[in-house]
């Protein structure tokens, strides 16, 4: 495996959509240095404070066919991040959450087709719902519990049908529970994306940790620099028109991350049991041999050394 997987993108032209959130301004400042990169957001969510000072932004959505074709005019490769990631608002407002996932999804996709572009979208372990058998492999049974998961499941089938039906190349990664980090120009400092930074934030000033259920449900919980490196493999690989996991195929109970939180802050907090989400899975885990052997992926920050870095890094004053 190359030690740096993004050498192959050197002097590309690239698009990420939301790249003023999360992930997407990881992976964005992860190109800056050696691609031509353009971020394209909405910001209904993402803060443009979070791009990159190498990147191009323009704020418009996916979904307007002026915005998108301004942003992809030129592109070799698209990063497509840009959806509704809130399973909450997705149950709330079904609707929205079908357009701003599936339908934008769809829209970049016939776009990046006009450019002859590659498209390496982000789909989620979330299409499979519960699963029958664990480790999770990418070609088990799929009965996602959330329009988000279905949503997801449609943008993940558009990704691999445009590569059957009009030759493109083009991969869906199917995150499992990424955390890290807030977003890449998060000016506060001590920011954490997900359920762990839910946490810290909570230990922090020794409030309650609300745990779903009885906490022994297992989460692969992977860092968001392996989520970037997973992204740029997918962008130079070989094996495209396929669907891969991005986890770390290991899974650690919920109840566990919260009593190691509370430990490592040497908060007070107290944990407490609250009724489970309706629909929320038991365990999830991901399987690895398809990106181990087509993209040449390892995840490299295991969840201990990756807890322990968000820690150390919350408690500096910002």
């Amino acid at each position: 495996m190359a030690t740096d997987p993004a050498s192959d993108l050197d002097g590309k032209s690239v698009l990420v959509t939301g790249g003023a959130g999360f992930v997407g301004s990881h992976l964005a400042a992860a190109l800056t240095d050696r691609c031509e990169v353009t971020v394209l957001d909405d910001c209904s969510t993402g803060d443009p404070d979070a791009v990159p000072d190498g990147a191009a932004f323009r704020r418009g959505d996916v979904r307007d066919p002026t915005d998108l074709g301004e942003a992809m005019r030129g592109v070799d490769v698209v990063f497509h991040q840009a959806a509704l990631s809130d399973v909450g608002a997705s149950v709330r407002s079904p609707v929205e959450g079908h357009r701003r996932t599936a339908s934008g999804t769809v829209k970049v996709l016939d776009a990046a087709r006009r450019e002859d572009a590659r498209v390496v979208a982000a789909s989620s372990a979330a299409v499979y719902g519960q699963p029958d058998t664990l480790p999770i492999r990418e070609s088990d049974r799929k009965t996602p519990v959330s329009p988000y998961g279905i949503d997801k499941l449609a943008a993940d089938q558009h990704t691999r049908g445009f590569a059957d039906r009009y030759g493109m190349e083009t991969v869906a990664l199917r995150y499992f529970n990424v955390y890290g980090p807030g977003r890449a120009g998060d000016r506060a400092g001590g920011k954490v994306d997900g359920v762990v930074g839910a946490f810290l934030d909570r230990a922090r000033s020794d409030r309650v940790l609300p745990v779903e259920g009885d906490g022994t449900q297992t989460r692969d919980f992977v860092h968001v620099s392996d989520v970037v490196r997973a992204n740029l493999l997918a962008a130079t690989t070989d094996a495209t028109g396929r669907a891969y996991n991005v986890g770390t195929g290991t899974g650690v109970p919920v109840r566990e991350v919260a009593e190691r939180v509370v430990q490592l802050v040497d908060s007070d907090s107290e944990i407490v049991h609250v009724e489970p989400r309706e629909g929320d899975i038991d365990h999830s885990r991901a399987a690895l041999g398809r990106a181990r052997s087509r993209l040449g992926y390892e995840p490299t920050c295991d969840f201990e050394a990756g807890l322990a870095t968000l820690v150390d890094r919350a408690t500096v004053p910002s």
